[in-house]
């Protein structure tokens, strides 16, 4: 069974990307951060790895994609309630982020998200396990 997530992401300034999260109440382990990357902790087992550009680009051959104009993933994250996900998608605008979509109300779920500085998308939710369909 696998323990743990580390979704790497690329950010063109670290010093920024570090300050916008610390602006959504999100702190990064001391142990894995330096001037090349900060390990952003999510949730327990679920951490972002936060690379400058250069070091991001010796993990792979391929060019690195600008979120700004191309989608390289969703990073969907799971919230207690819509006043949560209303009030994390509030900080991040407060730090400088941009909302790609307008909030989605689906009854058993509600959804929202942020385009955070470097482009990359958060798709924040609350859902309703109960409420949920028994299949979609």
């Amino acid at each position: 069974m696998l323990r743990e997530i580390f979704v790497n992401l690329p950010v063109k300034d670290l010093n920024k990307s570090r300050t916008f999260f610390k602006a959504l109440g999100l702190n990064f382990n001391p142990q894995f951060t330096n001037e090349k990357g900060a390990c952003l902790e999510i949730a327990p087992n679920i951490c972002a790895m936060l690379l400058v550009e250069p070091f991001f680009q010796g993990f792979t051959r391929l060019p690195i994609a600008d979120a700004r104009k191309t989608t390289e993933v969703l990073i969907a994250l799971s919230c207690d309630s819509r006043d949560e996900v209303n009030e994390l998608v509030g900080k991040a605008l407060a730090a400088g982020a941009t909302t790609p979509n307008a909030p989605q109300d689906h009854g058993f779920m509600f959804q929202h998200g942020f385009a955070d500085l470097d482009g990359h998308q958060w798709e924040v939710f609350w859902m309703d396990m109960a409420a949920a369909p028994a299949q979609m």
